[in-house]
């Protein structure tokens, strides 16, 4: 109730499992549908995928929409329209670029921790600004992330109405249920699901201990390209996946992480001019590409193999050798010991390291020998490529000595 009387154009709930805030915000978006003043009021319900979005909204929406006269679903768009031209749709964050474009009246983006950082930003914010839409966030923690940083905000700005319940004092849930699960459960598992924990670790995060010590180490920072060295980047080349690319300096102290960018829809030759602007922005010399093993394949479609077509825009790859993913992830683990980020730029990438994780058996209750495939796959992909290639950039330095001028006091 608190959360629906609030007034407030921003809100931030940080909610223990089954505590009703699917509901709360479905019923917030239908209603912000009824009444909203503009012309065809357009509501979201945003969650990380789309699959999961009608999984557990759905039913939802169909529950509590279609008792208002007139209403009408359509299935295939996982939408309810209004007689007054209002409408609330479902969507998945896993496609960024498909959600620009809109306007939104009310959003809500559920399990915010497990997007990708820029989705709101630079696709939900903007679509907002014209009629003045409303905002939801929340979500169970995933350590001290984007959703966390909000949280943080949200409690000294008089603009956001915040909302923090947990298990043990909602209530909601009994106490002999909270028993059991406990026991089902490590103790990370349970501050995170049910106490709100913001400090419990991911379960399964490969590279969360890393993460943290380079943040501990003040590794995670403002970043200066040296415009005379080239700067190399990492690919991991998606067909109708994302691909992404890390951009990154060696020096003598280690390895500098200057930019990261990711995309999803578009061909070779988007990245390739990406990557020429910039460099022409950044007033640097672009390097080789590290790219996957299997980019020497022939593509069914063109008949060329990913290398020619890199080349054919003016890029010069480099494969790097192939390996076992565990091999990678353990490369990567060492790697990032000696690697400073550009904490600005390569925000989506840095999250997106931090929350790569083994993938979990419902069943058997134990983690996978194999990571879990979302959002935070191609990001980390092409780090392991970095990891397991940055080597060559040394290598493919050229040993300059010193020009002798006037004997040992010229040298």
């Amino acid at each position: 109730m608190p959360y629906h009387e609030s007034g407030k154009r921003w809100s931030i709930e940080v909610c223990h499992r089954r505590s009703g805030k699917t509901v709360a915000r479905i019923n917030r978006l239908i209603r912000s549908a009824l009444t909203c003043p503009h012309p065809e009021p357009r509501t979201a319900y945003i969650a990380p995928l789309l699959k999961q979005a009608k999984d557990v909204a759905w039913t939802y929406l169909k529950r509590y929409a279609l008792v208002v006269p007139g209403a009408q679903e359509n299935e295939s768009e996982l939408r309810v329209d209004f007689p007054n031209g209002g409408r609330v749709r479902l969507y998945g964050a896993d496609n960024p670029e498909g959600l620009r474009g809109l306007y939104l009246d009310d959003c809500a983006l559920d399990e915010y921790a497990d997007m990708r950082p820029s989705v709101l930003p630079e696709i939900i914010r903007p679509a907002l600004s014209d009629r003045r839409g409303s905002l939801t966030l929340g979500g169970t923690p995933k350590g001290r992330n984007d959703l966390y940083r909000i949280w943080q905000q949200a409690q000294s700005d008089d603009e956001w109405f915040s909302l923090m319940l947990k298990a043990s004092e909602t209530g909601l849930i009994p106490a002999d249920e909270l028993a059991s699960a406990a026991k089902m459960m490590t103790p990370e598992q349970y501050e995170q699901e049910y106490e709100c924990s913001f400090d419990a670790a991911i379960q399964g995060a490969y590279w969360g201990r890393e993460m943290a010590q380079a943040e501990r180490d003040g590794r995670v920072c403002r970043v200066q390209i040296h415009p005379s060295m080239d700067v190399w980047t990492a690919w991991d080349l998606g067909v109708r996946d994302a691909t992404a690319i890390w951009f990154f300096q060696v020096l003598a102290g280690g390895i500098n992480i200057v930019d990261y960018y990711e995309a999803t829809g578009v061909g070779l030759d988007h990245y390739a001019e990406v990557a020429r602007k910039r460099a022409q922005d950044g007033a640097y010399r672009l390097g080789s590409c590290l790219v996957p093993h299997d980019a020497k394949v022939k593509e069914w479609g063109s008949g060329r193999t990913r290398i020619e077509q890199m080349e054919t825009f003016g890029l010069r790859p480099i494969l790097v050798p192939d390996h076992r993913l565990m091999d990678g992830i353990s490369a990567a683990r060492e790697t990032l010991a000696r690697v400073r980020f550009d904490a600005e730029r390569c925000k989506d990438g840095i999250e997106a390291l931090k929350q790569y994780r083994a993938d979990f058996d419902e069943e058997r209750k134990v983690l996978k020998p194999t990571p879990r495939h979302d959002w935070t796959s191609h990001a980390a992909d092409a780090f392991r490529y970095l990891a397991m290639g940055w080597q060559q950039e040394v290598e493919a330095k050229p040993l300059k000595m010193p020009k002798r001028v006037g004997g040992w006091q010229g040298l």
